[in-house]
């Protein structure tokens, strides 16, 4: 597996290496040994699998309690997967970072406790799965308005569109009134 460093502080994008025939294809989505000698000492606890429909976008979440790192793929469509450190005592905080993950490229993402997350659908429908440090916990969450202009995330929405968004997303808070990470 290739981890490759983003612009973000510990943040990586891997390629995990793919075997593949005319038969289908082989991949390896987590080793803990392989990770450990990358230099990422994780532990999961919790596997999710959500599906959704093209221009849908899920995000951008973060737990104040129960801190999650997560190690996240999509097995089917494609995403444009975004992340932003809110840590204080890290010297990219406010920045964002953003990628296509598909299931055609096998790209995955880390991302360490610390940081706001969120996807946006780009196919008719995507599946997109992710492992977690810690467990849910639903009563410290808290969602970055998506569109908020101090971040910047890039979003791929087309022109004249906008995204679908959950009840919970519309009422995402701005950059200025984030709690943030030490």
């Amino acid at each position: 597996m290739k981890f490759e460093a983003t612009p973000l502080q510990d943040v990586y994008l891997l390629q995990p290496r793919v075997f593949g025939d005319e038969r289908g294809f082989f991949t390896e989505s987590w080793n803990e040994q392989t990770f450990r000698e990358a230099g990422l000492d994780i532990q999961f606890v919790q596997d999710n699998h959500s599906r959704s429909a093209r221009g849908i976008l899920r995000g951008m979440h973060y737990q104040t309690e129960h801190t999650q790192g997560k190690l996240v793929r999509v097995s089917s469509g494609e995403v444009f997967d975004a992340v932003v450190d809110l840590r204080r005592s890290s010297p990219t905080l406010g920045q964002c970072y953003g990628v296509n993950l598909s299931a055609e490229n096998h790209r995955m993402l880390w991302v360490p406790p610390g940081f706001a997350h969120g996807f946006y659908v780009l196919s008719d429908f995507a599946d997109f799965q992710y492992k977690c440090t810690d467990i849910y916990h639903p009563d410290s969450e808290i969602s970055l308005a998506w569109d908020d202009p101090t971040v910047g995330i890039e979003w791929p929405v087309p022109a004249n569109e906008a995204p679908q968004l959950s009840a919970k997303d519309q009422q995402g808070l701005p950059w200025d009134e984030l709690p943030l990470f030490d």
